[in-house]
């Protein structure tokens, strides 16, 4: 290939290894949410709301880097699982609050292996690790 055009080879490409390593790393997590029921997108918003109790969609979204048109099918699956409830702000009817159930906040205690459980699936050092953690964030930012 001419050299002009080394900027479109694939190896060339940060984008390529983020999304490859993203797919791999969510396929590492299935069997894990397997066993909770869950899809990894259920999993982080279940990790929102475990650490900040109730939000609003708007502010899940903001967290989760998702908008209101991934977010409302996924709320209304975990909602008939019987894990989140939804309700209108009563300051703000236009905002809908996203909650645990008492089911919800059950699988706290069951998830809580999952952290170590992927721990143990990544082949890098804890150092590495928290490098990667924090580059992925400054782009992130």
């Amino acid at each position: 290939m001419d050299k002009k055009y080394d900027a479109l080879k694939l190896e060339n490409q940060l984008c390529f290894p983020l999304y490859a390593c993203s797919r791999e790393i969510i396929r590492q997590y299935k069997p894990f949410l397997d066993e909770l029921e869950l899809t990894y997108t259920q999993y982080i918003t279940m990790l929102v709301l475990w650490e900040h109790g109730p939000v609003t969609v708007k502010e899940l979204g903001q967290f989760l880097f998702l908008d209101s048109g991934t977010l409302t099918p996924l709320l209304k699956k975990m909602e008939a699982k019987g894990l989140i409830s939804r309700r209108r702000d009563r300051d703000d009817e236009r905002s809908l609050i996203v909650s645990l159930t008492c089911e919800g906040e059950a699988m706290k205690d069951r998830a809580l292996a999952v952290p170590a459980q992927m721990a143990r699936c990544l082949r890098l050092a804890p150092e590495e690790a928290r490098e990667l953690y924090r580059l992925l964030y400054k782009l992130l930012g």
